[in-house]
């Protein structure tokens, strides 16, 4: 299973949370579904896809951010959104990147078996 976490700053525009997702797939190509937290279903509903939503306090991530540990409990709620989307077994596969306005960041875990 490979799944795509996204995160983004309240009321991300559409096309960079396109921009953010397309980057990330050009690394490690196609996912099942995208991930992310209540907080943002949203604004990620907008993209159509499958959308997976998940708590993502206290999953470690290999990126981390200080504002998004204080808000969030995770260095990246992207990494951490696509992790726990994935299960206990799952790994990044591709890590954070930012879409090129800074709103919006994806990356992709991959793990052998459902969650």
């Amino acid at each position: 299973m490979k799944i795509a976490g996204i995160g983004c700053r309240p009321g991300a525009s559409v096309e960079a949370l396109r921009d953010a997702l397309l980057r990330v797939l050009m690394i490690a190509g196609p996912v099942e579904g995208v991930a992310t937290i209540p907080a943002r279903a949203a604004e990620l509903r907008a993209l159509s896809l499958p959308l997976i939503l998940v708590e993502v306090a206290g999953i470690e991530t290999p990126t981390q951010s200080p504002r998004i540990q204080a808000l969030h409990g995770t260095g990246s709620v992207a990494e951490a959104a696509a992790i726990a989307a994935c299960g206990k077994d799952a790994v990044i596969i591709a890590a954070r990147v930012t879409s090129a306005c800074g709103t919006a960041t994806a990356a992709i875990a991959e793990s052998p078996e459902s969650p």
